[in-house]
């Protein structure tokens, strides 16, 4: 007999069968699968008798068991080519059709690059071959453009009379020129304006920024000048030469989402070198151990956050160059800082003038980066949709990929608009409510999927310790799981639900009316082996139209209402304290790892609003005030130093690595959380008036307890009523070996001080 167990909790189990010959055999796996309490199952012979009956010998099974049903899934696979994601997950067997068809898709493009290309490596490379090259004497620029009839190549370096420099094309529609060098110095000059000058069907020429172009610029102080492709080849003497060794990685991710061009007090466009400066020591005090760079890749929209790119592997000039860029991450390798980068796949910017879409002549999708007609264009976004499943499209955006890694030792990505990419519908007016036939049908962009498990395994398989995640509302089963399991491959996935939550209970309910089992139900509402960044608050709750949290929760009085020389407002008290409960919790129930978007450490003010025609070109909201921050009378500091001490909790303790997750008590009548994650105690008391004295928590180990962390801590904005120097003696509760006589199911408790709109966390103290 084969089978084993493959998942058992309380009241479920499921095992994996292969040629069952009897109901005998089930019942013996079912008998080792369950203690004698799941003993009561009924009608277990009659209902496996009628699912075997018409099974061929040698097909495999999964068996989903539980105290009300059965469930044999015959999956038409011989076990031993199952994909892994049917183990981790037995319910997705009902789509075992769908799961196989995308993972085939995935394994014949890989063999098919494996054939062709000599495997992920080499075609990932492809910045060593397209784009401009030295060889030997020569430079070297290659281009794919198959829609072209005819191309030249311009710049300073020939008075932008191509003439000179025709170029041939290929089989492949790839346009090739070699230029060599003139008196031992490259005919190109280094940051000289070149573009490739294409002459569509119809006779009538354009002049494109190469695609793979490393750096492009406009003409300074004139808005709305068009850009040119830099060639950017340093001499030796200006390259920038990495120093310091790019720090492992860490158990949990600690993220500070930052934009390089608004992290500036002053309203202007910041620099790389003045983030490296001024802004990576901030981070690095406030214990982050990942920075997450927005808005990198060239875009010529400033206002558009980043996410229309139009030149993908160059980095945005408005902040400085290349070299700059490598300075900024090198500074943040050395002071144990990885570096992640926002990379958009997920569209482009429909800019034709500036970029990708510029070759687009209206041709067939098989001669195009993008799809045709409205599959390759995103109505909401006003952009273009690449088209996955083509040769030249997948080598363009792997080798972007391995670009970021190689040439800027980045340690990892934030795919954007990952729900756009995986659907057909790209998530446009969908409301995922969790059930699987959401996610695996005709709906989905198969296509697309087998591109990202392409791009998961290419990273994974080359930099094991790079960091990759998802930003997806849907919550597609497997997107976080090994692509040799059958899975997606990502690492983590944005907890999307959780700053909507917040907003809703901040704006629309009291406080005395906030339901803790609603808000732990939202925090843990996650898919389980599927590792989740949790945020109560990211960029997205801070551009213009809304407001950050502590500017919802203050409002006005954030302007006056902030000085330590008057005494604090209710509204201010009540805004800070809420502010802090707000944050910690998301950070220690909502996910194995953190993000918090810049300013919202110390409640930044103001929302976010790039230089638009809008608002006159203004750059007032575009900006971070670290002045209020700076200035030590003012409250801004306490929310800083919780966050700062918060991350520096998890340094110690590390519970947000742990899969020890255990809520004990959600009390609305009290309105205070009470769990356990790895070997902490957290209290959290919701509510606006009640301070609870003796109140009584459970917890799994005995022993004595002490704070390790307090939010009503004076350094905080609190008022210090919580003795931190208290021994917290355990009491055994209830029956040993049986849970329901317990003290909320746990074995052990003791009794804390619970002020009102305050959060205390305990840890055991060793026994010497």
């Amino acid at each position: 007999m084969a089978s084993s167990v493959l998942f058992s909790s309380l009241g479920v189990s499921v095992f994996k069968l292969q040629d069952p010959k009897s109901i005998e055999e089930v019942e013996t796996s079912r008998s080792r699968a369950f203690s004698p309490a799941h003993s009561h199952l009924r009608s277990f012979n009659t209902t496996i008798k009628g699912h075997f009956s018409s099974y061929k010998k040698k097909d495999s099974y999964v068996v989903n068991v539980s105290s009300s049903k059965i469930n044999v899934l015959h999956t038409d696979m011989p076990m031993e080519e199952q994909l892994e994601v049917f183990e981790v997950d037995p319910d997705l067997v009902t789509h075992a059709q769908h799961l196989n068809y995308r993972n085939e898709e995935y394994m014949k493009c890989k063999e098919k690059i494996e054939k062709y290309e000599g495997g992920l490596d080499k075609f990932s490379s492809g910045f060593l071959k397209f784009g401009f090259n030295r060889t030997g004497n020569c430079i070297v620029y290659n281009e794919w453009a198959p829609a072209a009839q005819s191309a030249q190549l311009v710049g300073d370096f020939n008075n932008w009379d191509g003439s000179q420099h025709w170029m041939s094309k290929d089989e492949f529609g790839v346009w090739t020129i070699r230029i060599p060098d003139v008196q031992g110095k490259p005919a190109i000059p280094h940051r000289s304006r070149v573009k490739i000058r294409l002459q569509r069907g119809d006779g009538t020429w354009l002049d494109r920024i190469p695609a793979w172009i490393k750096w492009a610029t406009a003409e300074p102080g004139k808005l709305g000048a068009n850009y040119d492709g830099i060639y950017w080849d340093p001499p030796a003497p200006e390259k920038y030469e990495f120093k310091h060794p790019q720090p492992p990685k860490p158990l949990a991710p600690r993220i500070y989402e930052a934009h390089v061009g608004m992290s500036s007090v002053k309203p202007h466009v910041a620099s790389y070198i003045e983030f490296a400066d001024n802004v990576l020591p901030r981070i690095k005090a406030n214990n982050y151990n990942t920075v997450q760079l927005m808005a990198v890749m060239e875009h010529s929209y400033y206002a558009s956050f980043g996410y229309h790119v139009t030149n993908f592997f160059a980095v945005s000039s408005r902040s400085g160059t290349p070299e700059d860029l490598k300075y900024l991450i090198d500074k943040a390798h050395a002071l144990g800082l990885r570096v992640l980068i926002d990379v958009v796949h997920s569209h482009a910017s429909n800019n034709i003038h500036d970029g990708l879409n510029g070759y687009d002549f209206g041709q067939s999708s098989e001669f195009s980066y993008f799809h045709t007609g409205d599959c390759g264009y995103h109505n909401l976004w006003d952009s273009r949709l690449f088209n996955y499943g083509h040769w030249e499209v997948q080598r363009f955006l792997l080798s972007n990929l391995r670009w970021w890694l190689d040439e800027y030792k980045f340690d990892g990505f934030r795919f954007d608009g990952v729900t756009s990419m995986l659907y057909h519908h790209h998530g446009i007016h969908m409301s995922f409510t969790g059930k699987y036939h959401e996610y695996f049908g005709l709906s989905t962009d198969v296509e697309a999927v087998v591109y990202l498990m392409l791009a998961n395994e290419l990273v994974h398989a080359m930099y094991p310790e790079v960091t990759v995640i998802a930003e997806d509302v849907s919550g597609m089963p497997t997107l976080c799981r090994p692509v040799h399991e059958g899975g997606i491959g990502f690492d983590f996935r944005l907890a999307m639900g959780i700053p909507d939550k917040w907003i809703q209970l901040i704006k629309n309910v009291r406080d005395e009316h906030w339901q803790m089992g609603d808000i732990c139900h939202t925090l843990t509402d996650r898919r389980y082996t599927e590792k989740c960044i949790a945020y109560a608050e990211s960029h997205d709750q801070s551009i213009v139209g809304d407001k950050t949290f502590a500017f919802l929760l203050m409002d006005k009085e954030m302007y006056t209402g902030m000085s330590t020389f008057e005494p604090v407002t209710p509204i201010v008290d009540r805004g800070i304290a809420l502010h802090k409960l707000i944050h910690f919790l998301t950070m220690a129930l909502g996910g194995e790892g953190y993000l918090n978007f810049m300013g919202n450490e110390f409640g930044h003010p103001e929302w976010v609003d790039f230089p638009r025609d809008g608002n006159n070109w203004s750059y007032d909201k575009c900006r971070r005030r670290w002045d209020l921050l700076d200035m030590d009378h003012l409250r801004y500091k306490f929310m800083n130093n919780f966050n700062r001490d918060m991350n520096k909790l998890d340094e110690k303790f590390n519970f947000l690595a742990s899969t020890k997750q255990i809520i004990s008590s959600a009390s609305e009548k009290d309105k205070v959380i009470v769990f356990e994650k790895g070997s902490l105690v957290f209290v959290f008391n919701f509510h606006p008036q009640n301070t609870y004295e003796g109140y009584k928590v459970g917890c799994d180990l005995p022993g004595k307890y002490r704070v390790a962390f307090d939010s009503d801590s004076l350094e905080y904005g609190g008022y210090g009523r919580v003795g931190h120097d208290s021994d917290h003696f355990t009491n055994p509760e209830g029956e040993p070996g049986k849970p329901l006589t317990n003290f909320n199911n746990r074995p052990n408790s003791f009794m804390v001080l619970s002020p009102a709109r305050t959060c205390q966390v305990y840890y055991k103290v060793r026994e010497t």
